[in-house]
């Protein structure tokens, strides 16, 4: 998870927080009047939360009735935001060769993480390769106007890994229809920079995946989101070992091969691409890491390998302090 620096908030910095998408997240503004950066923040707050009862994967929401509907053959109305994100999701998953995967919410469901207290039980190995033989992918989704369909019925969408970045997209989008100059939001460690804190960049920290503190700080310029996959918050131990939410398509079990992975991406859907391109690196461990990093685009990552050997990119290791 990453934290904002800062030891105390000065009179230009208002902070508003929340627990929304099962995370505390804030909104930090800088340099604006409290009125306006009381509403703005709030505005933003109400969205995430508008945002989590519309992802919201096992409580009844647009996507749980989707999922319901795809589960039985049928042909399901969406919401057009929806739609649209569908559509994003898929070019990510599509991106990634499917190690983003969205539609496996069945087999996160299967290992208990569908739930506010993982189950801290490994599930039968007959009933996850059920699951790994279905093949349950994005490109499944036959998504024709707000009309969602699935020829694969074991296609359960869950976008966990996608929903924090597109809300801190949201944010931002939101922050400057309130003429707000200078933010950073913080969902959970997906953070998001607008502008600057002053006279000096929004500095965060970047967690250390086994011990209290940080690896490694790092100032965020306007436009720039960091996206930090892990298996340090939510996860279970079962006979000694550690079984993580990021679970690798490929095998039906939690990736094993990192303890955390932070990518930093500047440009258009920062926050979204930032959150979605963290999940496939993780998944497929440190071998191919610099390969796989290029090939989605990624310059700037930092991760923490199953050994706890560091592995960053010389772009980011040019920016960390």
């Amino acid at each position: 998870m990453l934290w904002m620096l800062a030891a105390c908030s000065p009179p230009p910095l208002h902070q508003q927080q929340a627990y929304v998408f099962g995370t505390l997240v804030e909104v930090s503004i800088y340099g604006a009047p409290e009125p306006q950066a009381r509403q703005a923040a709030a505005a933003v707050l109400a969205r995430f939360d508008e945002l989590h009862r519309t992802l919201h994967a096992w409580q009844p929401s647009d996507l749980s009735r989707l999922n319901t509907a795809l589960a039985q053959g049928e042909r399901a109305s969406v919401p057009p935001e929806l739609a649209a994100m569908l559509r994003d999701a898929q070019t990510l998953s599509i991106q990634s060769n499917d190690l983003f995967n969205p539609a496996i919410g069945g087999l996160i469901a299967l290992w208990g993480f569908h739930s506010d207290a993982p189950q801290a039980r490994v599930p039968d190995a007959t009933a996850i390769t059920g699951w790994v033989n279905k093949r349950p992918r994005m490109a499944d989704l036959v998504i024709e106007d707000d009309t969602v369909t699935s020829a694969n019925p074991a296609v359960q969408l869950d976008l966990g890994g996608y929903a924090k970045g597109h809300a801190l997209d949201d944010a931002v989008a939101i922050l400057k229809t309130h003429a707000i100059d200078n933010a950073l939001v913080n969902i959970g460690g997906n953070v998001i920079a607008l502008g600057a804190h002053g006279e000096r960049p929004w500095r965060v920290g970047i967690q250390h995946p086994r011990q209290p503190g940080t690896l490694a700080t790092l100032d965020l310029r306007d436009g720039e989101a960091i996206g930090t996959s892990g298996d340090y918050q939510r996860y279970f131990e079962a006979d000694g070992r550690r079984y993580s939410h990021l679970i690798d398509p490929r095998t039906g079990f939690p990736a094993t091969g990192m303890q955390s992975l932070t990518v930093l991406v500047a440009g258009e859907q920062a926050g979204t691409r930032s959150d979605a391109l963290s999940k496939p690196l993780f998944i497929d461990g440190a071998a191919q890491l610099a390969n796989h990093a290029s090939r989605l685009g990624v310059a700037h990552y930092l991760a923490v390998d199953g050994a706890s050997q560091i592995h960053v990119s010389p772009a980011m290791k040019a920016r960390l302090r």
